[in-house]
């Protein structure tokens, strides 16, 4: 299956072009999903069907859904109380109803990605497009299943089951049950559960569709969105321009007001808005694959107002993301690893190596990366920025790699 990210700058008409990113490909004969993370139906007023907990049909081909963020978190805590009921007794605590249950904080954005994984592996669907949250909140989700991945790990490290045999014989010899089986379970059943998320986001047919309404403030918004996506490994596959006014010079309604015209009549706003957009989509195109989408004077509402919208089809070959590393040891010594991050700044990028990982620091962008195994008998000699990638230079360590291995 086929997964779309779709996201980009607060109000910049993302959910308007997912919903059209999936209605044409319902149209073209793809079964699609698109699959909402807004609280609110802002999906559901763009398709003209409302979307909520339960996926509809909205279109032939073409279901919606919106998950339930504090039913998902309500039906899990109670799992999660059935399961440790022993604990629970013993420590004389009080279960919580049902009804008396609302997210934590977090709680929500573990939901939404759980229903990302149960779509993506549907096979019911050739192509899942989601309606991601604006792309500061986009990134942080995104992120949230490898951070918690390494997070359980370093907490509860499955070698610590080592001596999982003797629980028993410690349970008797106290008299109570003994929680760390259910904990190792939980944390694992957790870890599987990310595993998967994170499995559906590094998939070679997983890609971004970045929106931006062009002007000099989403031209920053998106370098940094693409910075941050980049990062994680993540392809931005396509640019869509959103809400594009009409060029002056094919019309003339549109044209520079002469002199003798009132300031209060004339067009002028208009026009200088129109040139912002033409300037910042010159500089985008010599970055990015631009894709414009005119704006239509109003709200798109309905099949046939989204269906006037020029969004990027579905590309059937997808690039796949690389972090190549190459061997240059008979040339000058040392392995490469090429890391492309466009719009990356020299003077904001930082390296710390920590063992087996390397933290990369990219602007407000951090990841903790694991070494290729190559890398890991090597030394960091050094790294550069050049061309929107950056190569990190790694000296084979004569005690770890012996020479002439």
């Amino acid at each position: 299956m086929r997964t779309i990210l779709i996201t980009g700058p607060g109000g910049c008409g993302r959910t308007t072009v997912a919903a059209a990113t999936a209605l044409r490909a319902a149209g073209d004969g793809v079964d699609t999903l698109v699959l909402s993370a807004d609280r609110t139906d802002t999906l559901g007023a763009a398709l003209g069907t409302a979307t909520g907990p339960v996926p509809v049909r909205a279109a032939d081909r073409l279901t919606a859904w919106r998950p339930d963020a504090t039913e998902r978190f309500r039906d899990d805590l109670t799992a999660f109380q059935s399961r440790a009921a022993n604990v629970l007794d013993l420590l004389g605590a009080a279960r919580l109803d049902a009804e008396e249950v609302t997210p934590l904080p977090g709680a929500e954005e573990l939901s939404f990605l759980r229903a990302l994984r149960d779509a993506a592996l549907s096979e019911r669907y050739e192509l899942l497009v989601v309606d991601l949250p604006p792309a500061s909140r986009a990134l942080a989700l995104l992120s949230l299943p490898e951070e918690l991945r390494r997070y359980l790990r370093r907490l509860l490290p499955p070698e610590r089951q080592a001596a999982r045999a003797l629980r028993p014989v410690l349970g008797r010899l106290a008299g109570v049950p003994m929680p760390a089986d259910w904990l190792y379970e939980t944390a694992g059943r957790w870890d599987v559960e990310l595993a998967a998320v994170e499995s559906v986001l590094a998939d070679r047919d997983t890609a971004v569709h970045l929106v931006a309404e062009p002007g000099p403030a989403a031209a920053d918004a998106v370098r940094g969105a693409c910075l941050g996506l980049a990062l994680r490994g993540l392809r931005t596959e396509a640019l869509i321009a959103n809400r594009v006014l009409p060029e002056t010079a094919h019309d003339p309604w549109l044209s520079r007001p002469s002199s003798d015209h009132h300031p209060s009549t004339s067009f002028a706003p208009l026009w200088d808005l129109t040139a912002q957009q033409g300037k910042t989509l010159a500089e985008w195109r010599e970055s990015y694959d631009v894709h414009v989408v005119a704006h239509l004077g109003h709200d798109p509402r309905g099949a046939d107002d989204l269906a006037a919208l020029a969004v990027p089809g579905v590309n059937p070959a997808p690039a796949p993301v690389e972090w190549p590393v190459t061997d240059r040891i008979a040339e000058d010594g040392v392995l490469v690893w090429h890391i492309p991050l466009p719009g990356a700044i020299r003077d904001e990028l930082d390296l710390i190596r920590r063992g087996d990982e390397i933290v990369i620091t990219a602007g407000p962008f951090r990841r903790i990366v694991p070494l290729p195994s190559a890398l890991r008998r090597c030394t960091v000699a050094g790294a550069a920025l050049r061309e929107g990638e950056l190569r990190i230079r790694f000296a084979p360590d004569p005690g770890l790699w012996p020479r002439g291995t």
